[in-house]
């Protein structure tokens, strides 16, 4: 392994295994390791509804999947939700367990957990990354977000999405520049990060 990586040992359903740990990983306080996507990117989506994913995606997948081990393909849950989401949002396997905790600790029976489990449980697909570093998309869920030969995908921290170009362009990358253009000059985004002022 090269100078960027290291090894990491994991306990996993009754024994360890061994995992690459490469130079972007953050520990959380506990000592586990969490991984964040970054970037965005497009490619080519076939009649089949096939379409790489960035190299340094899988690596994501690969790191925050618990069953992967090398020769293994990284499994991942595409959320596609309601009629208002215009965007895939793939999960890792940590982060939709992450909401699937969350989840069962609301009251049983309650709207707020019939609802969350009807968008996270009922409208998701769960799937894996195939052997060629590709996923496949099936035919309801390219139609739902009008996706046809172009995909744009974008990070989003423990997720990525997947978006038709123009939809991406015309609707989130115009908010975001309204966001910013209505910022007043002398602020800079980056003080979002210290929290609400006086705080």
């Amino acid at each position: 392994m090269g100078s960027g990586s290291s090894s990491i040992r994991r306990f996993v359903s009754g024994g360890f295994k061994t995992r690459a740990r490469h130079s972007g990983d953050i520990r959380e306080a506990d000592g586990t390791v969490v991984r964040r996507f970054r970037g965005e990117s497009q490619h080519k989506v076939d009649s089949k509804g096939r379409v790489s994913i960035p190299a340094s995606f899988r690596r994501v997948l690969e790191a925050s999947d618990p069953n992967w081990t090398e020769g293994l393909n990284p499994e991942l849950v595409i959320v596609y939700g309601d009629h208002r989401r215009n965007y895939l949002e793939c999960y890792t396997m940590e982060a939709i367990a992450e909401v699937d905790a969350k989840i069962d600790a609301l009251p049983r029976g309650s709207m707020e957990r019939r609802m969350l489990q009807r968008l996270f449980h009922g409208q998701s697909y769960p799937t894996n990354v195939d052997e060629t570093g590709r996923l496949v998309l099936p035919a309801k869920l390219r139609q739902k977000i009008a996706l046809d030969t172009e995909a744009f995908f974008i990070a989003a921290g423990d997720t990525f999405q997947i978006w038709k170009p123009e939809t991406y362009e015309s609707e989130e990358l115009a908010r975001t520049e309204q966001w910013l253009e209505e910022l007043p000059e002398d602020v800079d985004p980056l003080s979002f990060l210290d929290g609400p002022q006086g705080a």
